[in-house]
C-alpha cells in the first residue's frame, strides 16, 4: 500500500512540475518584505485554490495569512509556507522554495487523503524574517490539533535536523537633545553617543559569553545632520542562545550595555520586543528519520562536519511551532557554496536547475514522509480523489 501511494503522489509533483517551479520563480521575482506579501500571499493561496483547496484569506485575522484545506480525515497534517523576503536582498534566504515545496507537498498529499484518512493542510505564514508571523498565529489559536506540522528550508546543502538558536528581536532607542554642535555643544545629549557606548560594551562582552550566544545589530537612526547634535538614535538588535533560559539570561547582560550608554551621556533608553522570541527546536525524531530515507531515495547526500552545524543553528519561529505540535524542518541544499543565506549571491541560486530540483525533491520528500508516518493506521481500498 505504503510503495503505491508514494509513487502516486510523486507522480502529481511531476506532473505538476513546471507549475510548482513557476511559483518559485514567480515569488523570487517580485519579493515583498515582513507584513507586506499581499502579491506573494494571494499567489501561493491562489494556486491552492486551483488546486481544490479551499482557503481562507486574512486567516485568523492577518493580512498576509491563510489557511487552505482538502479533505476531512481524522489525521491532521500541515505544511508551512513562507513566502518573505529580505530587506534590500530579496529571497536571499529562499522562501520563495518553501512556498513552492510546502505547496507540492500538500497536492501530492491531496491526491491520496482519503486512503490515508488525512487532511491536508498548508498554513500561509507571513514575517518569518523577524516579525514572528507563526508565533501571531499560534496565539490566536492555528496549528492546534495537528498530528505533524513540516516545511523543509534551502540552504547550501542537505541538512537533516534544525537545531536553530532560541533569538529575541528587539527595537532599542536612547533619547537625547539636539544642540548646534560647533555653536553650543555643551547643550546637547548626544544619543549616537550612546550607541557607540553600547556597541563597545557589547563588543568587550563577547569575550564572556558562551559559544552558543549570539548577540548582533544594526543602527537605522543615527541622526539628521553633522552640524547637529543628534537627539534620537535608534537600532535593531538581535540575541540568540541555545535555549529560551539561556536566552532570558544573555538577554538581561546586553541590556545593561545599552544602560551603560543611557547613563554615560544622560540620555533616555527603551527596549522594545518586535515579536515575542522565537523558541528552540523540538524535532519529531521518527518523522525525521523518515525524511532521511526518503530524501536519500530520491538522490539526496546529507552533509556532514561543518557544513552540517551551520544554516540549522539559525532561528526560526517554526521552532515555536514544534513546541505545540509533532514537527520537523530540514534543509535542502540547493548548491549555492560558496554562497550562503543571506547573501544575494543565494538569492541568485533560488531560481535555476538546483533550485528546480529541489523543489521537486523538497515536495516529494515530505509528501514521502507523512505517507510513511501514518500509512500504517488506516485500512486501505478507499476511493481517490484528485486534488
Amino acid at each position: 500500500m505504503t510503495t503505491d501511494l508514494k509513487a502516486e503522489a510523486g507522480s502529481v509533483v511531476q506532473d505538476r512540475s513546471t507549475d510548482l517551479i513557476g511559483l518559485a520563480a514567480a515569488l523570487h521575482a517580485d519579493p515583498e518584505t515582513a507584513w507586506q506579501e499581499h502579491r506573494s500571499c494571494a499567489l501561493v493561496s491562489g494556486f491552492l485554490r486551483d488546486s481544490g483547496f479551499a482557503v481562507i484569506e486574512r486567516y485568523l485575522g492577518l493580512d498576509t495569512a491563510f489557511h487552505a484545506t482538502f479533505g476531512t480525515g481524522a489525521v491532521r497534517v500541515g505544511l508551512c509556507a513562507e513566502y518573505d523576503a529580505l530587506p534590500g536582498l530579496g529571497h536571499a534566504c529562499g522562501h520563495n522554495l518553501i512556498s513552492a515545496m510546502s505547496v507540492g507537498a500538500a497536492i501530492a498529499l491531496a491526491r491520496v487523503a482519503a486512503r490515508l484518512d488525512l487532511t491536508v493542510e498548508v498554513y500561509g505564514t507571513p514575517a518569518e524574517e523577524g516579525g514572528g508571523g507563526k508565533i501571531e498565529l499560534l496565539d490566536r489559536g492555528a496549528f492546534t490539533g495537528l498530528d505533524l506540522a513540516m516545511m523543509a528550508h534551502p540552504a547550501p546543502v542537505d541538512i537533516a535536523e534544525a537545531r536553530p538558536f532560541a533569538v529575541s528581536h528587539s527595537r532599542v532607542t536612547f533619547q537625547g537633545k539636539a544642540a548646534h554642535a560647533a555653536a553650543y555643544p555643551e547643550h546637547g545629549v548626544n544619543a549616537a553617543d550612546a550607541f557607540t557606548i553600547a556597541e563597545v560594551a557589547i563588543g568587550l562582552l563577547r569575550q564572556q559569553l558562551p559559544p552558543s550566544v549570539r548577540v548582533h545589530g544594526v543602527v537605522t537612526r543615527a541622526g539628521e545632520a553633522p552640524n547637529a547634535i543628534p537627539e534620537r538614535t535608534e537600532g535593531r538588535w538581535y540575541v540568540r542562545a541555545e535555549t529560551m533560559a539561556q536566552l532570558e539570561e544573555t538577554e538581561q547582560r546586553v541590556w545593561r550595555c545599552f544602560e551603560a550608554g543611557a547613563q554615560a551621556t544622560g540620555c533616555t533608553l527603551s527596549i522594545e520586543p518586535e515579536s515575542k522570541p522565537y523558541c528552540d527546536f523540538r524535532t519529531d525524531e521518527g518523522t525525521l528519520d523518515l525524511y532521511r530515507k526518503n530524501a536519500k531515495a530520491l538522490g539526496r547526500t546529507f552533509a556532514t562536519g561543518d557544513d552540517a552545524a551551520r544554516m540549522n543553528r539559525s532561528s526560526t519561529d517554526m521552532a515555536n511551532v514544534s513546541q505545540v505540535v509533532p514537527a520537523i524542518h530540514p534543509f535542502i541544499g540547493i548548491g549555492s557554496l560558496p554562497a550562503l543565506n543571506h547573501q544575494r549571491e543565494f538569492a541568485d541560486h533560488c531560481v535555476g536547475p538546483d533550485a528546480d530540483r529541489a523543489v521537486l525533491d523538497g515536495s516529494t520528500a515530505l509528501a514521502w514522509t507523512a505517507i510513511d508516518r501514518f500509512a500504517h493506521q488506516v485500512p486501505p481500498a478507499l476511493p481517490k480523489e484528485t486534488p
